[in-house]
């Protein structure tokens, strides 16, 4: 074969490996624990994400970052980096590699929330001890000087790439990722983290960097550690937070060549169809036509640690549990997106309030209840059967495409996936219908309003006929607007 040939084909699998999650087998869906410590984690994976076909969890930045005295440790001192030192109030570095062990040993991979787009807004001491000087552009411990960040100016304007990429995002100092020094010191970090076993990496604020810069940053990543269950020559997987909703200078395609991005189009439009605000009927060509990226460029979600505070009626909550439930179904549901991501929060009332934490600042583990629930603030929507058991439906309809799509060309659809899985959801008004479910002929447990449990359904149980049609049934005054069954919920 010729070398330019072999050149291009190495090329094509470096973006793509990129762009796989590395899930092990007959799994999917990432759930960001937000704020969990790396112990509680490891044990999340031991005893619920595993057993549950979790695909893997996204973890909060582990590197050192500002101690935030004002507003009661707030949850966004862990996007003020300090240095690079694997020390936080979620764990030190050995309680990291430990976590990420265990949670490899049983199949679910973490993924890293990276924050190299900046250091600190204000100076003081980070949660490993190191200093931060902001207003000298010190940071010490990385080491960074004040050679190593752009010249100053605030982003105020976005139809300038130049404005939103050069410049300081809510006065957070930024880095040059165009210098030799900046880029080995984050690539050292990032390559850290591949040796202790992750899978890959969210990359925060990814818009306000050049697509240049982080193209020859991941290219630079070791391969995956092969000690930890990964085939040899796996690339990180990269979700790149790229904000764009049209209309600016900095497009999400901008930077899909290299990784996928975390979709935020996708999560407005459904929350809006979810809430009425669009006829569900429309969903019949959800995907790209939507100003969405392809689906294998895309993470998809419904609302994320940052957006769910903003206090937009167009993101949906765990505040909000209906739509919310419903529209999380319908992304697990749906093959778009190659990647899915649920978020499990802590209960906040205010935008600054930070995680669970004792009067000393530590946090605080979720208590894991009777009926499976958490408690101590913890809101674990991962935990609602719901949401879980739609984890199990998409495992379940892997590799099918959409079939007997049905509407009322209003607020009620249907649709399968192959003969595999089949959802129907309503909103406002009773459901009532006989459909081809494409399933093979038996008794279905409905895993939204229950589990199936050794043959046995603690929710509805669907019928379905030799024919594939089924009787179908779902009140607008439910608690739950979908139902859903599939071929491993078959009695």
């Amino acid at each position: 074969m010729h070398f330019k040939h072999v050149l291009v084909l190495c090329l094509i699998n470096l973006v793509l490996g990129q762009k796989d999650p590395h899930f092990a087998a007959d799994r999917n869906t990432i759930v960001h624990l937000f704020e969990w410590k790396w112990s509680d984690i490891a044990d999340e994976c031991e005893r619920f994400l595993a057993p549950k076909g979790f695909g893997g969890v996204q973890i909060s930045p582990p590197n050192e970052n500002l101690v935030v005295t004002s507003s009661n440790r707030p949850w966004w001192e862990r996007y003020q980096p300090v240095s690079y030192i694997l020390n936080t109030r979620s764990g030190d570095e050995t309680a990291l590699a430990d976590m990420i062990s265990r949670c490899n040993a049983v199949g679910v991979r973490i993924y890293v929330d990276t924050v190299i787009n900046h250091m600190t807004g204000i100076g003081g001491t980070g949660t490993a001890g190191s200093q931060a000087d902001h207003d000298g552009k010190n940071y010490p411990a990385v080491p960074y000087g004040p050679d190593d960040f752009h010249e100053f100016c605030t982003i105020n304007n976005y139809q300038d790439a130049s404005n939103v990429r050069n410049c300081e995002l809510e006065g957070l100092i930024d880095l040059n990722q165009s210098l030799d020094h900046v880029r080995s010191k984050i690539i050292e970090f990032m390559n850290h983290l591949v040796d202790l076993g992750v899978a890959g990496f969210r990359v925060d604020a990814a818009k306000h960097m050049w697509p240049a810069d982080l193209e020859a940053i991941y290219g630079s990543l070791k391969y995956l550690n092969t000690n930890h269950g990964f085939l040899d020559g796996q690339k990180p997987f990269i979700f790149q937070e790229v904000v764009d909703f049209g209309g600016e200078a900095v497009s999400k395609h901008e930077y899909t060549g290299f990784g996928t991005v975390v979709e935020f189009q996708h999560a407005v439009s459904l929350g809006n169809a979810f809430q009425g605000g669009t006829q569900l009927a429309n969903l019949a060509n959800w995907g790209p036509e939507w100003n969405l990226v392809d689906g294998p460029d895309a993470l998809a979600f419904i609302c994320n640690h940052d957006n769910q505070r903003t206090g937009s009626t167009q993101i949906l909550t765990y505040k909000n549990p209906k739509p919310y439930k419903m529209a999380i179904a319908f992304m697990l549901a749906h093959p778009y997106g190659t990647t899915t991501r649920v978020i499990s929060s802590f209960a906040f009332d205010d935008y600054d309030q930070g995680p669970p934490q004792d009067g000393d600042g530590n946090l605080i583990s979720p208590i894991i209840n009777d009926d499976g629930t958490c408690g101590n603030g913890y809101v674990c929507e991962h935990r609602w059967r719901q949401i879980f058991n739609m984890v199990g439906f998409r495992n379940a309809v892997q590799g099918t495409g959409i079939e007997n799509w049905w509407s009322d060309g209003n607020q009620q659809i249907a649709f399968g996936r192959g003969n595999k899985g089949f959802v129907a959801f309503t909103i406002g008004y009773d459901l009532n219908q006989h459909l081809q479910t494409g399933l093979p002929a038996g008794s279905y447990c409905d895993v939204i309003s229950g589990n199936a449990e050794n043959g046995t359904c603690t929710g509805k149980t669907i019928i379905v006929g030799e024919n594939g049609y089924a009787d179908l049934s779902l009140g607008a005054n439910e608690d739950d607007g979908v139902i859903a069954i599939h071929v491993n919920a078959k009695l």
